[in-house]
């Protein structure tokens, strides 16, 4: 199968990339930058940005994909851009949705949405109960309205909303996690384990894989979540990590402490000092739970093949190469 994957050069879309070219499809990667190493590189790669509406519809018309898998777009969150600063989730999958349209050639598009569609903690009624609390996850809410607006372009199609992803290659926002560990900087909020459904990248390169080959009758104009299918609890999360990467074991601060340094956190972010990485907003993200129904996920994708042990143990071993890469002048 010849499939054209954007976002190729992110955390997913590398690890999407090598899981279809092992099991033997070609792969063209589309992104506004790309890979420096070895891991997740596409047989072919275009330097594209999806909100070039014409350069997408050339590539598309001359690599004459399969499938085609969405991961591009604006992932951040800053508040302070407004909708338009999001246009890769509003235009750029307007664009998509017209490549995937004009092409003889595609018969299935998996288009990736957020489960910032609704704030952290909101469980929807229904795929089109939205409720975001970000200008991100407005975006995505527009994402998936354009979809469904142009019934996906015509062919086979899907929405995915991915959870928080870990693991290998993962963002340098995400690797603060594991530095502050290392440091001892790194602190538990209250007792609780706080279950999320977080997912593994390799799990959730994984079910982009099954939804590719799954019956029609099972993904078509569905709205699936994507993440490992038993929630991990954060307070075990943070203790694995340190206890692979030999830090010493992570602290336990009171909540009414913990809210006391968010507030210091707020002030400190007031004035400018935006690294300073504890604040209100985080803390009330650690401290709220969410486990997504992903029943139906789990039946078409099936088992998956990573558990959190392999997880944890090669994430901190990336992590230490990495930490070890850049310590290394030559």
């Amino acid at each position: 199968m010849r499939i054209l994957l954007t976002g190729s050069a992110g955390l997913i879309g590398r690890w999407v990339a090598a899981q279809l070219r092992a099991d033997g499809h070609t792969v063209a990667g589309l992104d506004v930058r790309q890979l420096d190493d070895d891991f997740g590189q596409p047989d072919s790669f275009f330097h594209c940005n999806i909100l070039n509406r014409d350069s997408l519809l050339s590539i598309t018309q001359n690599f004459a994909p399969d499938a085609l898998i969405h991961l591009a777009a604006r992932v951040d969150l800053d508040e302070k851009v407004g909708l338009d600063g999001y246009a890769s989730n509003i235009e750029g999958v307007v664009n998509v949705i017209d490549a995937v349209r004009r092409s003889s050639t595609v018969r299935r598009a998996i288009y990736t949405s957020s489960q910032l569609v609704c704030r952290v903690g909101y469980v929807p009624s229904s795929a089109t109960d939205y409720c975001p609390s970000t200008v991100y996850g407005r975006s995505k809410v527009r994402t998936e309205q354009i979809v469904r607006e142009a019934d996906g372009g015509g062919v086979e199609w899907c929405l995915v909303r991915p959870t928080t992803v870990w693991g290998p290659y993962m963002s340098p926002h995400y690797q603060k996690l594991l530095r502050l560990i290392k440091k001892r900087l790194f602190f538990h909020s209250g007792p609780g384990k706080l279950y999320k459904s977080y997912a593994y990248a390799g799990n959730i390169a994984y079910q982009y894989r099954q939804l590719l080959s799954a019956a029609p009758r099972d993904i078509s104009r569905r709205t699936l979540f994507l993440c490992d299918y038993e929630p991990l609890s954060l307070r075990d999360y943070a203790d694995a990590l340190a206890q692979e990467l030999g830090a010493a074991k992570i602290p336990t601060l009171p909540i009414p402490l913990a809210r006391a340094l968010a507030k210091v956190g707020d002030g400190l972010n007031f004035i400018g000092m935006h690294s300073f990485p504890f604040n209100s907003f985080r803390l009330n993200n650690i401290l709220t739970e969410y486990i997504f129904d992903v029943s139906e996920t789990r039946r078409i994708c099936g088992p998956l093949p990573f558990d959190f042990e392999h997880g944890v143990r090669d994430t901190a071993k990336w992590f230490e190469r990495q930490e070890a890469a850049s310590a290394d002048p030559s």
